[in-house]
């Protein structure tokens, strides 16, 4: 089922059953109760618990939306590191250069069609990419430059490769959700204390205060909705996170992500 979709029904349930609860109180309310005064001190709580709530809110959307441009950081990083050890390879043998290109295009296929699952769900990385990464390290570094371009060429292939390793413990190191469980039980709580506090004004059947009170519901539900969305930095579904795997490297992840 599409995210949005998800979220439409959300936004639907929530409305619809603020606005049931809103016409059976009024329906049941007795016939000389005042609906047109509210207390003072209850107007002001009102307003307190929701700009606190509000502020939360923000907060909280804030660290999920830095949590997820830091790993799409990480992932570019590690991918122009990986196609600048593919050009700068240009300089040797030709027997050399086509093992380096192939060790390399074997880390990206095993990463986007295997490790991108694994970070999707939330589960730890295959061991097997280290071990890819490994080996390249391993045959640029006994590979002995047979001359000065060669030579130039050497210490700037494994500082890329250290930028990339480092670049993928970043990477698996932040595909967890951002936000703890006792977080979401208080955005949770304070949304429904928030939408809660709507009947604490008194609201009649108005088409204006009913409009507003559905609006405010629906604002609760996708507020929090791009929460849970951004708190996965690498998305809920797809590899669209992997895109700078993909435009780097076309040829390789193209059979991956179809």
């Amino acid at each position: 089922m599409s995210e949005w979709l998800v979220l439409a029904i959300a936004m639907a349930l929530v409305c619809a059953v603020v606005l049931a609860f809103t016409v059976l109180r009024h329906r049941r309310a007795a016939e000389d109760e005042d609906t047109s005064e509210t207390p003072d001190v209850i107007e002001y709580m009102t307003m307190m618990v929701g700009v606190v709530y509000a502020i939360v809110l923000g907060l909280a959307i804030a660290g999920v939306w830095e949590a997820r441009g830091a790993a799409e950081d990480d992932v570019r990083r590690e991918a122009q590191s990986l196609y600048e050890v593919t050009q700068r390879a240009e300089v040797y043998p030709a027997p050399v250069r086509d093992r380096i290109r192939e060790e390399v295009g074997a880390y990206v296929a095993h990463t986007v069609s295997v490790d991108w699952p694994l970070m999707v769900d939330n589960q730890p990385p295959s061991p097997r990419g280290a071990e890819l990464l490994g080996q390249l390290r391993t045959d640029v570094t006994h590979q002995e430059p047979k001359d000065e371009l060669q030579a130039q060429a050497y210490q700037p292939l494994l500082d890329h490769i250290a930028v990339a390793d480092d670049a993928r413990h970043s990477r698996t190191q932040s595909a967890e959700a951002t936000l703890p469980g006792v977080v979401w039980f208080g955005l949770g709580t304070g949304a429904v204390v928030t939408i809660g506090l709507i009947f604490a004004l008194q609201i009649r059947r108005s088409s204006r205060e009913l409009l507003l009170a559905g609006l405010f519901s629906a604002l609760i539900v996708f507020l929090l909705f791009l929460v849970w969305s951004f708190d996965a930095p690498f998305g809920r579904s797809g590899f669209d996170s992997a895109a700078p795997f993909e435009d780097l490297f076309p040829s390789v992840t193209a059979a991956v992500v179809r």
